[in-house]
């Protein structure tokens, strides 16, 4: 998930019990108001009925076009010790509207200068509180909604202002390529953080490009430095070979060194175009007709690997033409083709085409191969003999070109993608 999508997921997810407890905490504090002004409305028209009672004046009707209703009721002289005033929630018949409602009830008992105690209860309608919560609900649902909307859309101006020296480093980093040199890099910020992001990652970056400038070049020097010896050691055997009476038991140790001192020959001729590929010694380059070479190269392959039984078959169109050196273009193709052959099944089939600007080299198989490593240096799966350095150099190629190379497999085939 995004940073910004977490961002404002947990910035919902932290409003929402706020809000919540906001709206109990207002539902309570509401009711609470109304009832203190009701309660007051109370007292003022109870006080009003107890001073005319007490003064023997006309009391008010009932239906006077007044919200409140009240009863008095004569206690007697002996009606003990009675609380003055209670307030409690209520429902009420109103007859005019023939109807049950909520009301609020305030009773009190008082005396007059005889002693005589009445009970006096004062009735005022008031609201329904499921109609009170229902409507805080969805005002507050309504409140919540716009508040996260507003949120959002703030965080997301602010976010994408503030993180924009981020996404500039992400871009930067997502664009580099080992080897290539550090150019363009992003500007420092003004906020002290990124600052010191990008001026570590800057540094890093740096001390990588020395160690890889070091690294290729202590390659390509040691595989300068051992052609002549090994082709010393080479000519040696050679001519201890045809010019000395050996046993067999020697001359079979011999050949077996010979054969061990080719694959080292192979490996060093591979590692030095390797450092020349990356160091960029090939700096020609031409209009190479891929289609032709790679039907050149797919029969010299299928000659060599007759005694396996593998079809191969090229459908491409007559001209596929790509710009680049064509010593490299061959290295290549050549490369794609052998590890096809080498890890087809006995009598298997090799398909390669296009498909618009991709091409495809395919090869039954058994299992897949470690997608991960299979472009690394070395890397060998089930396969002996082989330097582990080909599909090395088709990455490296690729790369030098600006292509890419993927592997998958599906349905028993190997697939390697060219764009």
């Amino acid at each position: 998930m995004k940073l910004l999508n977490t961002v404002l997921l947990r910035l919902a997810v932290a409003l929402l019990p706020i809000l919540a407890l906001w709206s109990v905490v207002f539902y309570y504090t509401m009711i609470e108001e109304i009832n203190d002004e009701t309660d007051d409305s109370l007292e003022d028209y109870a006080e009003l009925i107890i001073r005319r009672t007490l003064a023997g004046k006309e009391l008010p009707a009932v239906g006077d076009g007044s919200n409140n209703s009240y009863t008095l009721d004569f206690l007697g002289h002996d009606a003990g010790v009675l609380p003055s005033m209670q307030y409690r929630d209520s429902l009420v018949y109103i007859h005019e509207k023939k109807e049950t409602e909520p009301a609020r009830v305030l009773t009190a008992c008082f005396a007059d200068t005889h002693g005589a105690m009445y009970r006096l209860q004062v009735t005022m309608p008031t609201f329904e509180r499921e109609d009170l919560l229902s409507s805080v609900f969805w005002h507050i649902l309504v409140l919540f909604v716009a508040v996260v909307l507003t949120i959002f859309l703030a965080t997301i101006f602010v976010f994408h202002r503030s993180m924009q020296p981020l996404y500039s480093l992400l871009g930067w980093l997502g664009r580099y390529v080992p080897g290539r040199g550090v150019e363009n890099f992003p500007p420092s910020p003004s906020v002290v953080e990124f600052r010191s992001l990008i001026d570590s990652v800057r540094d890093t970056i740096t001390r990588a490009e020395s160690y890889f400038e070091q690294q290729k070049q202590f390659i390509g020097n040691a595989s300068h430095e051992l052609q002549t010896p090994l082709a010393v050691l080479g000519n040696r055997i050679e001519w201890l070979l045809d010019n000395t009476a050996l046993s067999d038991e020697q001359a079979a140790e011999l050949n077996k060194m010979q054969q061990a001192l080719r694959r080292l020959v192979r490996i060093n001729r591979t590692l030095l175009l390797l450092a020349k590929i990356d160091n960029g010694q090939f700096p020609d380059v031409t209009d190479v007709n891929i289609a032709a070479l790679i039907r050149d190269e797919a029969e010299t392959y299928s000659e060599i690997y007759a005694g396996r039984g593998i079809e191969c078959s090229v459908d491409l169109p007559q001209s596929f033409t790509l710009r680049m050196n064509e010593e490299l273009a061959s290295v290549f193709v050549t490369n794609l083709l052998k590890n096809a052959f080498l890890h087809s099944s006995d009598g298997g089939k090799i398909s390669i085409y296009t498909i618009g600007d991709k091409l495809y080299f395919t090869n039954s198989g058994s299992e897949p191969l470690d997608s991960a490593r299979l472009f690394h240096r070395f890397y060998k799966q089930g396969k002996t003999g082989c330097t582990g350095l080909g599909l090395a150099l088709v990455g490296s190629i690729a790369r030098s070109y600006k292509m890419e190379v993927n592997y998958s497999f599906e349905a028993g085939r190997h697939i390697f993608t060219v764009s």
